[in-house]
């Protein structure tokens, strides 16, 4: 279904291609400095889940992350680990693929992780 395109969705969607990571809906909207209210910045995020645009991650903290979806395929696999650096924040994708063996009679449905630590950027910088 093709959904017409809002100043809002363009806002956040510009937001979440310049940023070169994913962003939590708290970060969107201190970005959009009260452009929009925080109901339609997570329905246009979950908007975007829907038509593929975007993934929600959710961090151990329980706070949820969207990332753009580059590469993606028809099949729309999402499972990966992703990484969040100490440092300076930025949460990536981790494109390499993780195997999980689980015992005799088990069918994994989903993978999904986090690696906490810093990226090579923040090392540098120690």
């Amino acid at each position: 279904m093709s959904r017409r395109n809002t100043p809002s969705k363009t806002l956040i969607l510009d937001l979440l291609k310049d940023s070169g990571t994913a962003l939590s809906q708290d970060r969107i909207e201190a970005e959009v400095k009260g452009l929009m209210d925080r109901v339609t910045i997570y329905r246009v995020l979950n908007r975007f889940c829907e038509d593929g645009i975007t993934h929600k991650i959710m961090a151990e903290d329980g706070k949820y992350y969207f990332a753009l979806c580059t590469g993606c395929s028809e099949e729309h696999e999402h499972d990966h680990f992703h990484f969040r650096c100490m440092g300076c924040q930025k949460v990536e994708c981790l494109e390499q693929k993780v195997m999980v063996t689980l015992p005799e009679g088990y069918k994994p449905q989903s993978l999904s992780g986090w690696v906490n630590g810093l990226c090579g950027s923040c090392t540098v910088m120690e």
